[in-house]
């Protein structure tokens, strides 16, 4: 674990649970694609750094969620490099306690502001600021968040964020975590369609072919669909729903997962209302799902 892995001319990742990409443009100094979920993975990366001779330019995010900018104030304060986001991205990357609020739908409890859903704050710049490098591709991948993107390094490795989730973990726990589910298609079709002498997904292995992973991440989507559709053939409210999935792929119900697994279900619900396969009417004081 955090060991460094060199994917190419000027580009590495440090091996982590969301993998932490590194490119380096000169001899003394490197940009990091995101930070790791904590201070404690913030200064391992610094360490790594100190070990190789590098000085840290700038951290690259590719999204706000808390296991990818989590190191960002510690090596910020430490350093006094820049965080380049972008969009709605940048903002929670400033206010992080909107990602335990958007999950939950509410204020958050106790429960849910711990450092898995909730990051410390850190300052960030614009992806248009003259002192990004403008040698990296900024890709759009939206679908899994907001407005997530991923980077194209000069050597051409691509780090894909989290628009891919390795087969373990959809075998494991089924249901990815998916904001916007006719977003996270066409990028899954997006990203099958490129080429690269390497891919570096965050949770998944890197590898010179992804086309393979995208379309099992493809069928792994519409295999959610057809369940969140066969649990509403009667009318069903939300809870009901979340209840039914979570007893199809045997879940475990926890504070964390209720939120997770409960706004992916939402995500569902309202992509397959949108495309005409899903009915809602209130009955009763009540919002019932009911499949067409």
């Amino acid at each position: 674990m955090y060991e460094l892995i060199q994917t190419g001319e000027k580009s590495w990742y440090i091996d982590c649970p969301a993998k932490i990409g590194v490119y380096q443009p000169d001899a003394s100094r490197v940009y990091l694609i995101d930070s790791g979920n904590d201070k404690d993975a913030g200064r391992k990366v610094r360490q790594i750094l100190e070990k190789q001779g590098w000085t840290l330019a700038g951290i690259l995010n590719t999204h706000s969620n808390a296991d990818h900018i989590g190191g960002n104030r510690y090596l910020q304060g430490q350093t006094g490099c820049k965080v380049f986001s972008g969009g709605i991205e940048a903002a929670f990357t400033r206010y992080p306690i909107l990602e335990p609020s958007f999950l939950y739908g509410g204020y958050p409890c106790k429960d849910l502001r711990h450092k898995f859903l909730l990051a410390q704050d850190s300052e960030v710049t614009d992806f248009s600021d003259p002192s990004f490098p403008r040698e990296v591709e900024v890709i759009p991948l939206p679908g899994h968040f907001f407005d997530m993107v991923g980077y194209r390094t000069p050597d051409g490795t691509v780090f894909l964020a989290d628009c891919l989730a390795s087969r373990e973990t959809l075998e494991k726990y089924a249901v990815p975590f998916i904001y916007d589910v006719q977003a996270y298609l066409d990028t899954l079709d997006q990203v099958a369609s490129m080429t690269a002498p390497m891919f570096v997904p965050a949770h998944a292995p890197a590898a010179e072919n992804v086309a393979e992973l995208c379309a099992f991440n493809w069928e792994k989507v519409l295999e959610v669909a057809e369940t969140v559709l066969d649990v509403c053939k009667t009318p069903m409210n939300f809870e009901r729903v979340l209840q039914s999935v979570f007893r199809r792929y045997d879940l475990t119900m926890t504070f964390e997962q209720y939120v997770l697994v409960g706004s992916t279900v939402r995500s569902f619900l309202s992509w397959l209302k949108d495309t005409g396969r899903m009915e809602a009417a209130v009955e009763d004081h009540l919002l019932l799902w009911h499949t067409v």
